[in-house]
């Protein structure tokens, strides 16, 4: 099953693929960086900073909506499972959707 989130505005693919490339974590879904559209999507200079897996930077989409997914570029001990890898919210949100084929 392939896994794919999008841009609802446009209709254009931001990641899409397949496990192992693609898994849940903390009701959340992470896409390798492989899978993702870096096309369309920019990492932001702003960052957030979880108490327990670290700072992240949030990614937006170029021209179009901001804080639609994050990345922990060096998470803390015990997620490491999320470095690097693009993490989106679940289902349907204002500027993106889940899909799966």
């Amino acid at each position: 099953m392939t896994r794919s989130i999008r841009d609802r505005a446009t209709g254009d693919t931001l990641a899409s693929g397949s496990e192992p490339e693609v898994f849940d974590f903390e009701g959340n879904v992470y896409f390798a960086p492989s899978t993702v559209n870096t096309e369309a999507l920019v990492v932001s200079d702003a960052t957030y900073t979880c108490p327990y897996k670290g700072t992240c930077n949030w990614v937006d989409i170029k021209g179009g909506a901001s804080k639609v997914a994050w990345v922990y570029p060096d998470p803390k001990p015990g997620h490491e499972k999320i470095r690097g890898a693009y993490g989106f919210y679940r289902g349907q949100r204002p500027a993106t959707e889940e899909v799966s084929e």
